[in-house]
């Protein structure tokens, strides 16, 4: 073989190389070698939610064996900052007695670019809302438009889900999960359809009277959960001035619940706490809210409290002493109540 026939061969044979390092092959596998870095998705797609939106291929991703999945809402207030309230989450996460392994059911709704590319550089499940025109980047304090607006559109997109077959659990970012909190949401009892967190429960876990709170609850997917989302979204245009949680309330109150035949569990503070009431007891708290708080800067404030009391109580029992532990007080989520009618106005 002649020199030039040798230099023919050799420029072939790496062209053949360089095919094969940065293509994928005919069956969608990966490539032989990998260089390339993940890219996030497109925030170009359509704002209405349906074929080829994404959220079928999100939601399976994430989902257990039984088609639950865990869902949380983030936008760039809850990303950005010192200490950051979605670091503050996943702390719980990592700091809770068997919950690591629950990461991976989490799927992080990001209603704005920022979050989402936050979000997926944390390597989570996630997925990209679009906000429909509305700016939901900023921190939208309790009660005011945008934070209602906001509480309306996470309404629309959990019916969406519940409709795609997908039971859920939904968390606010400022719920820490500090114990697995499934056996005590009795999973497998097929004949509960909502389970949701109070603000202060009555000692009654069937009764209609206990305050509910939307920032912590279970849904399974059937008709009867899928028509009570549909009417909750559909009184939203009806309800100026309240938020997508009294409108649930109403509807609970006025005997909505029953005329579906809802099948309805209201969780005891004893296991999912806030700082509304507190749990009593650290050997079975699963979840702790930073409900009764109006800001962001308070809760993550008083949330590192609550991790520090959690950790004093793991090491008080890995020690085997007695523990006598209560939960620091939230002073500032009490003061971020100063003057709320006013900044209301």
């Amino acid at each position: 073989m002649d020199n030039r026939n040798i230099t023919l061969f050799c420029l072939l044979f790496a062209g053949l190389v360089l095919f094969l390092m940065f293509n994928q092959t005919t069956d969608g596998s990966k490539p032989l070698f990998v260089f390339q870095t993940h890219q996030c998705q497109s925030s170009t797609k359509s704002n209405t939610i349906g074929p080829g939106d994404g959220l079928e291929s999100a939601l399976s991703e994430a989902s257990m064996a039984n088609k639950t999945v865990i869902i949380a809402i983030v936008n760039k207030a809850y990303v950005e900052g010192d200490k950051p309230m979605l670091d503050m989450f996943l702390d719980g996460f990592w700091l809770g007695e068997y919950t690591r392994g629950l990461i991976s059911h989490l799927l992080l709704v990001a209603v704005d670019q920022t979050s989402f590319e936050r979000c997926k550089f944390l390597h989570l499940h996630c997925y990209k809302l679009k906000a429909d025109g509305a700016d939901f980047e900023t921190e939208e304090l309790y009660m005011s438009q945008d934070f209602i607006k906001m509480m309306w559109r996470r309404t629309l997109f959990l019916k969406e889900v519940l409709r795609r077959g997908y039971s859920f659990v939904f968390t606010d970012i400022d719920v820490l999960w500090l114990r697995n909190p499934f056996p005590r949401l009795t999973i497998f009892n097929e004949n509960i359809d909502l389970q949701i967190s109070v603000d202060k429960f009555n000692g009654d876990e069937w009764s209609q009277a206990n305050p509910i709170n939307t920032g912590f609850y279970m849904v399974r997917s059937n008709n009867r959960t899928i028509s009570l989302f549909e009417e909750w979204y559909a009184r939203r245009n009806n309800s100026t001035g309240l938020k997508e949680q009294d409108v649930l309330n109403n509807m609970m109150q006025e005997g909505f619940f029953r005329e579906l035949g809802l099948s309805v569990r209201f969780l005891d503070t004893l296991y999912f706490s806030g700082f509304c009431e507190v749990s009593k007891d650290f050997n079975v708290v699963r979840t702790v809210h930073a409900n009764c708080c109006r800001t962001i800067s308070a809760k993550v404030a008083d949330l590192t409290a609550a991790i520090h009391d959690w950790k004093r109580f793991k090491s008080l029992s890995d020690s085997n002493q007695p523990s006598t532990l209560t939960w620091t007080s939230h002073v500032n989520c009490e003061g971020s109540w100063k003057n709320f009618n006013v900044t209301l106005g």
